[in-house]
């Protein structure tokens, strides 16, 4: 095992520092020492490679890891087709791009036995999955463990928890993510979901273009947001599993099924940078104003997925996270404000501070770019009346996907039961309070 290794209070032990080259061996001797694919790998294992991004793709962005397995991935019988259930993909093209805004409550209780795949409900997304552009909001509401191993070819998997705790099982070692924590699966790793309570929920985002990294601090410096140090990565565990497993392919926005004679969970060393992760989201080292103002919301990315044009990203993952309110003469509450970003946003706990009532934890709101928003009025008329003293805010943990195009609902989204109505009523009664001088 190399780099620095924690353990967590369940004994899993993890590799921390997000995009580092990281190794790691279940077994003494099964790394190689000095090639990457020997004539015979050590233990007779088999060596594969698992690349994120193209091969000739610039060092500092390259993705890839080396695995060693008991069997290659190569061995498994053909996919068939099989029902996408509630999932979808983009090109998102049943429905037009709505500009109005929208809020939904949580995902409606599921079926006893729904594992967390069964349970992905797509709210909406954009781009093209074939040309690896743009991404999906799904949500998720589990009651039973995954017996069956997924992977997704379309993109890597943000897993946002709001209730219950998750193992996930990956080729590369176990990570535990509970809500405050999210987890990245990379593009085409595999995994299973197994729930640490009665029922698990939460959000997704899918994002099939550029792989996730840390955002550029800019003329914060070097230290600040979201720091590498505290992005963990699984030591390597295997299952050495003989028998029929489900194994279930994401391809080009359908679900592929093969039934392999063996666990594709049976990695027994790896290295590489093409590697899940866990992150904690109250590690994230909040930046704001100490004098007055109210700095942009960008100030609060922890991920972002590049695009041709510098600074303007496929997706951004933003976390609003404790922190404290000190600026003077300053409206607090997020402002208002119209955006060329389109934004989905959902509540983890407690409650939003830009919003008194109707934003839920498992719920969500969508604002699709230029949309006007901000707070409600019972949150403005409070705002701009109390009294500015230093004032924490750790009653609430709240995040945002953010995306360059407009989100496309699905018509299941857009016909939801658990769709509000009325939503724009919460701006109802922002009065005329403009007295001219004259």
């Amino acid at each position: 095992m190399s780099g620095d290794a924690r353990k967590t209070a369940e004994g899993l032990a993890y590799l921390s520092g997000f995009g580092n080259e990281h190794s790691s061996e279940a077994v003494p001797g099964a790394l190689p020492q000095g090639r990457n694919s020997p004539q015979r790998a050590p233990l007779g294992l088999y060596a594969e490679q698992l690349s994120g991004t193209a091969f000739t793709e610039p060092r500092a962005h390259n993705r890839r890891s080396w695995l060693y397995r008991v069997r290659p991935s190569a061995a498994h019988p053909a996919f068939t087709r099989t029902g996408n259930g509630a999932v979808r993909t983009a090109p998102f093209t049943q429905a037009v791009p709505d500009p109005n805004r929208l809020r939904w409550n949580p995902l409606p209780e599921p079926e006893a036995g729904t594992d967390f795949l069964a349970s992905l409900w797509t709210l909406g997304g954009n781009g093209d999955v074939t040309q690896r552009t743009g991404m999906a909001v799904h949500l998720y509401h589990a009651t039973a463990s995954m017996e069956r191993v997924f992977g997704d070819a379309d993109g890597e998997l943000l897993i946002v928890p709001e209730r219950g705790g998750l193992l996930l099982r990956t080729e590369f070692g176990l990570l535990h993510a509970e809500p405050g924590h999210v987890a990245l699966i990379p593009r085409g790793v595999r995994f299973r979901v197994e729930l640490l309570d009665a029922d698990a929920r939460g959000y997704v985002c899918e994002n099939y273009g550029t792989p996730f990294q840390l955002p550029d601090l800019g003329p914060i410096g070097a230290n600040g947001l979201a720091n590498a140090r505290d992005f963990l990565a699984p030591v390597a565990a295997y299952e050495d599993v003989e028998g029929p497993v489900e194994v279930v392919n994401k391809f080009c926005g359908n679900l592929w099924t093969a039934t392999y004679d063996h666990s594709p969970l049976d990695v027994v060393a790896w290295h590489g940078n093409h590697v899940p992760y866990v992150y904690d989201l109250r590690r994230f080292n909040v930046i704001g104003t100490i004098s007055y103002d109210h700095p942009d919301p960008s100030i609060f990315t922890v991920l972002t997925s590049p695009s041709d044009t510098p600074g303007l990203a496929g997706v951004d993952f933003v976390v609003f996270a404790p922190r404290w309110l000190v600026g003077e003469d300053t409206f607090r509450p997020p402002y208002f404000h119209r955006n060329v970003m389109s934004e989905y946003m959902g509540l983890i706990k407690g409650a939003y501070d830009a919003k008194a009532e109707g934003f839920v934890p498992g719920g969500g709101s969508l604002h699709n770019m230029m949309s006007a928003h901000g707070p409600d009025r019972e949150t403005f008329d409070r705002a701009s009346a109390a009294e500015l003293k230093p004032q924490r805010i750790d009653d609430g943990l709240a995040f945002m996907f953010e995306t360059r195009w407009p989100v496309t609902l699905t018509p299941q989204a857009a016909r939801a039961e658990h769709l509000q109505q009325g939503y724009d009523d919460v701006w109802q009664g922002l009065e005329r309070h403009f007295r001219p001088l004259h």
